[in-house]
């Protein structure tokens, strides 16, 4: 599984409203790092971040670990509202 696909499938199942969602990859300047932009609604961050982050680490977490076990790169995830 793609760590797009991955991270909005997560998230998705975390918010109230899945089609509000928005999840894309960016280039990174780094060569071995991936940068995740996940985009929620404002009503919907403390969702998806979770009470002292945890969420969000967690999420962080398990698409690190499916990075190192498939292509063995950095993730960066940033969670952005609007």
């Amino acid at each position: 599984m793609k760590l797009v696909e991955l991270t909005e499938m997560i998230v998705k199942e975390l918010v109230t409203d899945p089609e509000s969602i928005t999840v894309k990859e960016f280039p990174s300047e780094e060569e071995n790092t991936i940068i995740i932009q996940v985009m929620v609604p404002e009503d919907q961050m403390g969702r998806v971040i979770g009470k002292e982050g945890k969420m969000a680490k967690a999420l962080r977490t398990i698409v690190q670990a499916s990075s190192y076990i498939n292509d063995n790169k950095r993730v960066n995830i940033n969670i952005d509202s609007y």
